[in-house]
């Protein structure tokens, strides 16, 4: 093969265009793909969070509820906000762990759709370039992990952000861990360029809805509680582009807080797997809606102008849910 090409998209060209899938570049480094919503013009997905322990800590019970509620929302896509191989990523795109904790657990008729997925801590701890690699999507074609990147469905924008790197302590105090760096550093520089083209891409964007997912969260009640370098450089940037949710995982617990200053939601569904912490930091309950420290996974159903998010847990039991409504304004 040409080394001067790109093997990453050559690699994935036929099975994209089998699926109905475009790859396109945009003027931002940011990557973009398209996927389909329904014909009737709405939209839904399942999101999971710190979920690859081989089926261990209730994971494979939390895949068998994902799977009737795929089947009952006819969902269109899965999302994973990270930490997606415990407890330290993958060694290589040939690592086990890979089919023991993924193809082999989430095998329902309704998961059998494309996953998206970024990277959490657990997975910067092994072989970065493993989860990024197209050789696993040899392996199974539902698997597609990039540092950052977008998915435009027509009524939603979905900004997947690497929000690892923006977390100082793995840096400066990382202590026993060690952490796969290549493509990140100079960190500054590599933070610098997603942030800006972030912001680009959240003001261009038309879509009704955006959504923007990352592995640590901004705003938490849970064990890691708020990043607090995410609030200082991230935020600013989601509230002046009016995005209207930040999914994200990190903290083994399902969560919904309401901003004060803003209409942004933010949702934590990092119950895949191991959870029970037994610990949360008190928030006022203007912001707080919902939290559950426990094992689930959240679903999200889209039309042009609502939403409906809900939590389920590990019997398959809603355990909350919240609609978002808004005016879709149309040139005259």
């Amino acid at each position: 093969m040409d080394g001067s090409r790109n093997p990453y998209f050559f690699s994935l060209s036929s099975v994209w265009i089998a699926c109905c899938f475009c790859f396109i570049f945009v003027a931002a480094e940011l990557q973009r793909f398209e996927h389909p919503m329904k014909a009737g013009g709405s939209l839904s997905f399942l999101v999971i969070g710190d979920w690859g322990r081989k089926g261990a800590y209730n994971q494979s019970q939390v895949a068998h509820q994902m799977g009737r509620v795929a089947e009952k929302l006819s969902i269109d896509l899965v999302v994973s906000t990270g930490d997606n191989f415990y407890k330290k990523g993958l060694a290589s795109p040939y690592d086990p762990n890979f089919k023991h904790s993924f193809t082999n657990i989430y095998t329902a008729n309704g998961l059998r759709k494309q996953w998206y997925s970024v990277l959490g801590n657990h997975d910067y701890r092994g072989d970065v370039q493993a989860q990024l690699s197209p050789l696993l999507r040899k392996k199974d074609s539902r698997w597609l992990c990039l540092r950052s990147f977008i998915v435009n469905t027509e009524i939603a924008e979905l900004f997947f952000i690497d929000t690892t790197p923006f977390v100082d302590q793995y840096f400066q105090n990382p202590k026993h861990q060690k952490f796969d760096w290549r493509g990140v550093i100079p960190r500054k520089k590599y933070l610098s360029r997603l942030l800006k083209d972030l912001s680009w891409a959240l003001k261009e964007s038309v879509a009704n809805w955006k959504i923007v997912i990352g592995h640590h969260p901004i705003r938490s009640i849970g064990h890691h509680g708020q990043t607090k370098e995410l609030l200082v450089q991230l935020l600013p940037i989601l509230e002046a582009n009016n995005v209207d949710m930040y999914i994200n995982g990190h903290d083994h617990c399902l969560e919904h807080l309401s901003s004060v200053t803003s209409p942004l939601q933010f949702f934590t569904s990092g119950g895949g797997s191991k959870a029970w912490k037994g610990d949360f930091h008190y928030l006022d309950e203007d912001e707080m809606k919902f939290y559950y420290d426990g094992q689930g996974f959240m679903s999200v159903e889209l039309t042009p102008t609502d939403a409906k998010i809900a939590f389920h847990d590990v019997f398959g039991k809603l355990l909350h849910g919240f609609d978002l409504s808004k005016q879709v304004y149309t040139a005259m």
